[in-house]
């Protein structure tokens, strides 16, 4: 049985699907804004939301150790099916409490891809204070925020870009990407954009 976390639901019942979507969309397209910013030596990385962990795999075929973070256990399993790589530690968790995770580590890049608009407001300021304890000194937070209908997940909350650099500068964050308005790579999501945002940790 899944856990009570409002903003996996929906994804269960449309699980072939979801997966076919997500392997046919290209990481290097997708991620193309955010990198430049991932680390070239090894490093550790923590995927907020990994869903199957597409973008897990290819962290770690990049040579850093992955921590990969998913609510959804139907996701999460078929996840370690798809692609089970020792240096991908999977963690079923949720944000923005982030209860079974260990709080003493540290990430030197943390990615929140397509996650934020399954969390309320006060879920969504709760989540940047809480990640910005995560990363390491210089340590790099890529967001991407999703604007539109909803989509395979039915639970979303509105998203806005400014107000999240705001709640992250006061963090301590330092904005280094502020893009609005990109389109979605997926078919028929023509009504869907996308902002996307990096941060980073500053000493």
């Amino acid at each position: 049985m899944e856990p009570k976390v409002p903003g996996i639901a929906g994804y269960a019942e449309v699980l072939e699907k979801f997966i076919d979507a997500t392997v046919s969309i290209d990481f290097t397209e997708l991620h193309k804004d955010f990198i430049p910013f991932i680390p070239e030596i090894s490093g550790r990385i923590l995927d907020l939301g990994a869903g199957i962990g597409r973008d897990a795999s290819e962290f770690s075929a990049m040579g850093h150790s992955v921590t990969a973070l998913e609510p959804s256990e139907a996701l999460l399993e078929a996840g370690k099916k798809l692609y089970p790589d020792a240096s991908i530690h999977w963690v079923q968790d949720s944000l923005p409490d982030l209860q079974n995770l260990d709080s003493d580590l540290k990430f030197d890049f943390i990615l929140a891809s397509g996650v934020w608009h399954h969390l309320n407001p006060d879920e969504q300021q709760c989540a940047v204070i809480k990640i910005s304890k995560l990363l390491s000194d210089n340590g790099i937070f890529a967001l991407s925020l999703r604007n539109g209908p909803a989509g395979a997940g039915s639970c979303i909350f509105p998203t806005h870009a400014g107000n999240t650099v705001l709640q992250a500068e006061q963090t301590g964050l330092k904005t280094l990407l502020f893009l609005e308005n990109q389109p979605s790579l997926m078919k028929g999501k023509e009504n869907v954009t996308w902002s996307r945002l990096v941060f980073q940790k500053i000493r």
